[in-house]
Parts: C-alpha cells; sequence; structure tokens
C-alpha cells in the first residue's frame, strides 16, 4: 500500500486548495498574480500551464516587474523554474494572453525570455539591433497592449550594444545606415565627460541607457495609443539594461 504524503493528503480532502495552489504555481508571472512574490520563492516545480485571461487581466504592471525582477534573479542564480515548453505550448494554441512586450536588441547573447525567467505566453517579444522604435514597431506594440491587453511596455537595452557602438563610429552598411542613424541622437545626447568613442565600454553603456530613455520618449510622442493608455493607468513603459557580466537587468523610468 502506497501512503500519501501532506501535498497528496491536502489535495484528496481539500481539492478547492490543491486547485488554488496550483493556479498559484503557473509561472513566475502567475505568482505575482496572487500577490506571492518572495513568500513561495521558487517552487520546485511548476505547472505547465500558460496564463489565463483572467489571471492575466488581475495582474497590475508594478506586479508584472516584480515578477521579471524575481525571473532575473532566479536566472543570475542558476535557480530558473522547470518550463515544460511543450505544454506551455499546447496550453496557448488556442489563445495568448502575455502580460507584457519587451523591445529589446537582436543581440545573441541578450534573450529577453531567458534573461527573465518567463514561458510560452508570458511575453511578447520584439527585437531589433539597438532596441529602437521604428513605425513597424511602434504598431506591434499597439497589438500587444491595445488589441490583446498587455500591460507593461518594458524597452530592454544592454552593455556592449555593437549597434551603439556602430552609431558613435559612424559605420554605414546598405540599410543598416539608416537604422544606426536613429541611434545617433542617443550619443549627442549623452552626458560623458570621458572618452566618447566605441573603444571606451562605459561611454557606450551610457549611450545604450540614453538610447533606452529616447525610445520610451519616441513610444509615447509617436503613439497617441500608447500614450493614452499610459495616461489612463492601463500600462506602463519603462526601461531596462542587461548587463552581459553578471546577468542583471535593471530597471529605470
Amino acid at each position: 500500500m502506497t501512503t500519501m504524503n501532506a501535498d497528496e493528503n491536502r489535495c484528496a480532502t481539500q481539492p478547492k486548495d490543491c486547485g488554488s495552489r496550483r493556479a498559484l504555481l503557473k509561472s513566475a508571472i502567475g505568482i505575482a498574480a496572487a500577490g506571492a512574490i518572495g513568500a513561495l520563492g521558487v517552487p520546485e516545480q511548476l505547472s505547465a500551464a500558460a496564463l489565463t485571461k483572467d489571471e492575466r487581466d488581475k495582474l497590475t504592471p508594478d506586479q508584472i516587474i516584480e515578477a521579471m525582477k524575481h525571473g532575473n534573479e532566479r536566472f543570475r542564480s542558476g535557480k530558473v523554474a522547470q518550463h515544460d515548453y511543450l505544454a506551455q505550448k499546447r496550453a496557448t494554441a488556442a489563445g495568448q494572453y502575455p502580460a507584457a512586450v519587451i523591445l529589446s536588441c537582436i543581440d545573441s547573447r541578450a534573450p529577453a525570455e531567458i534573461i527573465l525567467d518567463a514561458g510560452i505566453g508570458d511575453t511578447f517579444n520584439a527585437r531589433i539591433a539597438g532596441n529602437i522604435a521604428n513605425e513597424d514597431l511602434l504598431g506591434s506594440l499597439e497589438f500587444a497592449c491595445a488589441l490583446a491587453g498587455a500591460k507593461l511596455i518594458l524597452v530592454m537595452g544592454h552593455t556592449a550594444c555593437g549597434a551603439i557602438k556602430g552609431a558613435i563610429d559612424g559605420a554605414q552598411l546598405g540599410n543598416l545606415t539608416g537604422l544606426l542613424n536613429k541611434i545617433k541622437p542617443a550619443v549627442d545626447a549623452t552626458h560623458y565627460e570621458g572618452e566618447r568613442t566605441s573603444k571606451n565600454g562605459e561611454f557606450v553603456d551610457e549611450v545604450a541607457k540614453t538610447n533606452v530613455r529616447l525610445t520610451i520618449g519616441e513610444i509615447r510622442r509617436r503613439s497617441d495609443v500608447l500614450a493614452a493608455l499610459e495616461k489612463d493607468g492601463k500600462i506602463k513603459i519603462v526601461g531596462s539594461m542587461y548587463r552581459l557580466t553578471g546577468g542583471r537587468v535593471d530597471f529605470f523610468t
């Protein structure tokens, strides 16, 4: 005869409590939805189910940011959640309810979902060299928030960014030239007393941070849809910098 452990016994005698517990363990962002960040820690096994519409709609932008911070902590500590991506794929086949949209760089060392320990269905992800916001990307952000219900726009730059270096150097190469020209205003807007060249990593990172802030400004200035959602408190638009060394994501407004 097999014996039930405490969790199994609770599930047998109190199925509602067991179901609630599973809901709490659905995902990193699901933990935030329940207001349980920090209290639960990282469960040994997470349910494979993705966010439902009701769960996503109950989240606030600040809760989503906190969930991302905790996901990054897990990533940096090597204690990431145990994602069953096949199950998440099946759970989202009929519909998706991401809580956030991330605009980040194409750099292969900075995959936002992995850095933030998110699962399938948790976030929309838009990637372009230098994490700029052109017309097509603005339309994508509008779709994610105004139509699909995402509550957070996160613009993520990173250290040692090649696109930033190219903009500083005035590099020219086909269509890349026009893209780098969109980053150049960040070079001029960065206040820095030291060597202002692409060989100075500190200057490159300061320009990258300025570029994130300017991109946020462009989103607000060029999208009446997103600006109105933010003004009404339905979404937040925030910035961040990912540090290639150490893996930390710093959030800022």
